[in-house]
């Protein structure tokens, strides 16, 4: 699927008009670091940004309607994911940019759909819009600047960077951990462990 910067600027004026002025921020930090690390990586620069423009598409839907947008695509949740809406928004964007964008690039699609638990056997692209997500200059949480270190090295170092930091912050909440992330991480470990 090819990009064109008109198409691009058309997907920012809907997101633009889907969420708050910060939401939307996020969203060109995102499309813009993921571009960048497209570009380090030697993936589609352009379908890097338009994942990353997309990928928190119905983040500020409400919950009962992200709900139905899951339901109308005949996506069944897990129990781990009925018990942690945060994750909803990724499944739903998914489905949303799928259904009613008509995106049919499954990089771009999963990219969205795994942006925030990861999974074992990620594409390029995939990495770009997980580590992206963690790394985007309007982020400041602690370590973010050793997260963005090591995605200018590695964006498997980068990413069992993020995703230690979130099993370990899930952990201290008891929140349910994502098979999915677990498996990203193991797959993670044992690829750096094998180096």
């Amino acid at each position: 699927m090819g990009v064109t910067l008109v198409e691009l600027n058309d997907y920012k004026k809907l997101i633009k008009q889907r969420m708050g002025e910060k939401r939307f921020n996020h969203s060109l930090c995102v499309s813009e670091e993921a571009k960048r690390l497209a570009s380090l990586y030697g993936a589609d620069e352009e379908k890097a940004a338009l994942a990353g423009i997309l990928h928190d598409i119905t983040k500020e839907t409400p919950k009962e309607t992200q709900l139905q947008i899951i339901s109308d695509s005949g996506i069944i949740l897990e129990n781990t994911e009925i018990n942690s809406p945060s994750l909803w928004h990724a499944i739903s964007g998914y489905a949303f940019i799928k259904n009613e964008l008509l995106i049919d690039d499954e990089d771009i699609l999963n990219a969205v759909r795994f942006h925030t638990t990861g999974r074992e056997n990620m594409s390029l692209l995939e990495k770009i819009i997980f580590t992206a997500d963690f790394t985007s200059r309007d982020r400041k949480y602690d370590d973010v600047e050793v997260i963005r270190k090591k995605a200018n090295k590695s964006l498997e170092q980068a990413m069992l960077y993020g995703i230690s930091y979130t099993i370990a912050d899930l952990s201290k909440k008891q929140s349910v951990i994502h098979l999915d992330t677990v498996r990203a991480y193991n797959e993670l470990v044992i690829s750096q462990n094998n180096k």
